[in-house]
């Protein structure tokens, strides 16, 4: 029995997909590394010796629920045009899990104690503080609505875990009784 021309082979299909999305992350992997050399030849190093400032950058790869790879980029280097600026402030890694009906978030913190960071959430943010020797900050933006009375965390090696509830869903309408 012979294949129709446009039915592709389940093996070679998954091959292909891959193949693709190697090609993609050598890609990327090739801008960013660009970007850094260029960040170079911009001063960085000249940047960093008139500041004191160690610079921190790095990224994570991930692939999304719907197939496609996403980059978050952390550290305390930030693009301004074409020049870097260094932040005293290093973003920290954060990983934001949905659970179904709660939201887990994971920062890494490591070299503060925990008295010295500081939460703030409302809504569809998290804000994330800590100054000791070293200072972090990130703006996190959450996936769903969240119940704050709900928020615990803990701080445990360097790594900081929040777990909040999200708000549940509005009531369907209904009639109002007029007193």
């Amino acid at each position: 029995m012979s294949r129709r021309r446009d039915e592709e082979d389940p093996f070679e299909r998954i091959n292909r997909l891959f193949r693709e999305m190697f090609e993609e992350f050598d890609e990327e992997i090739r801008r960013l590394m660009k970007e850094m050399e260029r960040a170079q030849e911009f001063g960085v190093e000249r940047f960093r010796s008139l500041t004191g400032k160690p610079y921190v950058w790095g990224f994570e790869i991930t692939i999304g629920p719907d197939g496609v790879p996403r980059i978050k980029e952390f550290g305390n280097i930030k693009r301004v045009g074409r020049v870097p600026k260094i932040t005293e402030e290093v973003e920290p890694m954060i990983d934001v899990i949905d659970e179904g009906d709660k939201l887990r978030i994971v920062a890494e913190l490591p070299g503060v104690e925990k008295d010295k960071i500081s939460l703030k959430a409302s809504g569809l943010k998290l804000i994330i503080r800590a100054s000791n020797h070293k200072k972090y900050y990130k703006e996190v933006d959450l996936p769903a609505e969240v119940d704050i009375s709900s928020a615990k965390a803990t701080y445990r090696n360097g790594v900081l875990e929040i777990e909040v509830k999200k708000k549940k869903a509005a009531e369907e309408e209904r009639e109002i009784k007029i007193e």
